[in-house]
């Protein structure tokens, strides 16, 4: 037999063609889907700031939960739309979340601070936010302890202590609507300062809890948690603040605004994401740092940019922010409908709503055990009548603290999920829970603090 000289693809290489010619085919059906994906979403955020907006002048549904009902009502159509087979737009990542949506966050919370209340209430709002931390987490970490076993969820200690962290990290965004910075300025400075440094906190609680052996619990364990704890404050504290000097100092000496607004511009952008992630490479808490990067380049570097720069940056910074942590909710709404979790929980009707009522009722008492009694402290060392908490303000920033925000979601998803997906029974429970308990006390929040504001 000779060789077909007139013929030289061979069966091999037909073989080799048809199957490049089927990945390309997928691939370009993965890319119309993905496209498509992104499309909806793009009109979903849309949708949830026209309606946001519709809503903002009664001020009884905020974004964070109009972003919420609307994605809940999106994941029930793709889930109808599917015959139950999905609900999701866009498949959960992890590093989306920490490295993509938290920083604009949290930087843009520390850089619209106004930092003269801030500092002026600085020991109440550390009071609050950092060992307030502490008490919430240990009663609700203690509560889910006791309780949860004799339901028949079998957690380790980590997941434990993540939950005592997860429940204590808050979002003051409903009470916010309705306060107004000008009419009452400290409560307005607490409510905001103790929500960011909680965020803050919690972070760097969960980062410590993380990284510690925790087989069993025991003194030593828990010394070594404190001062894993203090340490990653410190450190994070620290290196945001250099990042943010030293911002100032490049932008004033090398006069980069006298030549191109638009590199002012991007190292006001970059600089902070450069802290973030100097951060978590050297294992520190980015949450953290960016925070008081984003202070000290408001103070400092914001001063040293021209007027155009300013007005652009404090806008651009504020709108990233938005859109964060809308797309946040958003994707929270439709992931509740996640039938693969609901089914993976194994638990009652009855047991599922045990779970949610505890972790509810810990957070109220956790709440209630350091707010009172820190803001009786807080007034014993500040004597002065425009720095006294009154009880009715106590009143508010307890009630502020009972929603869980965009912080307490990815750390949720962090510790019970991987890439959107849960493996474990007791995990899927934890999550679905976590959807039951978030924003639950939100409209009652904000019409409570209305009322107490009002009168």
């Amino acid at each position: 037999m000779g060789l077909d000289l007139c013929n030289p693809i061979t069966t091999a290489n037909k073989t080799m063609l048809a199957g490049s010619m089927i990945s390309r085919v997928l691939m370009e059906r993965e890319g119309d889907e993905l496209v498509r994906a992104i499309s909806l979403t793009v009109t979903l955020l849309l949708l949830c700031m026209f309606i946001g907006h519709l809503l903002h002048t009664n001020k009884w549904m905020n974004e964070s939960l109009t972003s919420l009902v609307l994605g809940v009502c999106t994941g029930l159509m793709v889930f109808i739309s599917s015959k139950g087979q999905n609900s999701h737009i866009l498949q959960f990542d992890e590093d989306l979340f920490f490295y993509y949506l938290l920083p604009p966050i949290i930087f843009n919370a520390g850089f619209q601070v106004k930092k003269k209340q801030f500092f002026q209430n600085f020991i109440a709002i550390m009071l609050y936010g950092v060992i307030g931390v502490f008490i919430s987490f240990t009663i609700i970490t203690f509560t889910c302890k006791w309780i949860f076993p004799k339901l028949g969820l079998s957690l380790s200690y980590k997941d434990f202590l993540a939950l005592g962290v997860i429940f204590s990290a808050t979002d003051s965004v409903c009470t916010l609507q309705v306060l107004h910075q000008d009419e009452t300025p400290l409560l307005y400075s607490l409510v905001f300062g103790e929500g960011v440094m909680n965020d803050a906190a919690s972070v760097v609680l969960f980062n410590a809890i993380q990284r510690l052996n925790l087989s069993e619990m025991d003194a030593v364990q828990v010394l070594l948690l404190v001062g894993k704890f203090f340490y990653l404050f410190f450190t994070s504290t620290v290196l945001g603040i250099s990042v943010g000097l030293l911002s100032a100092f490049l932008i004033k000496r090398l006069y980069v605004g006298r030549h191109s607004t638009d590199r002012e511009i991007a190292i006001m952008i970059l600089m902070p994401y450069l802290s973030y992630m100097l951060a978590e490479l050297a294992m520190l808490s980015g949450i953290l740092t960016v925070f008081f990067c984003g202070i000290v380049m408001s103070h400092y570097t914001w001063h040293n940019v021209t007027e155009s720069s300013r007005i652009t940056t404090r806008h651009t910074f504020a709108t990233l922010s938005f859109i964060a942590e809308t797309f946040i909710f958003l994707y929270v709404g439709m992931d509740a409908l996640d039938k693969d979790k609901w089914k993976m929980t194994h638990v009652s009707h009855v047991t599922s709503i045990t779970l949610s009522s505890t972790l509810l009722m810990s957070v109220i008492v956790g709440r209630a055990a350091f707010v009172f009694p820190l803001s009786g402290f807080s007034n014993l060392v500040r004597r002065t009548a425009l720095t006294r908490i009154s009880f009715r303000h106590q009143l508010i920033i307890w009630w502020a603290g009972l929603m869980r925000g965009a912080v307490s979601i990815a750390l949720a998803y962090n510790q019970f999920s991987s890439s959107g997906v849960t493996i474990m029974p007791e995990h899927a429970a934890m999550i679905t829970s976590f959807w039951n308990v978030d924003q639950a006390p939100c409209g009652m929040g904000s019409a409570s603090s209305r009322e107490a504001i009002s009168n």
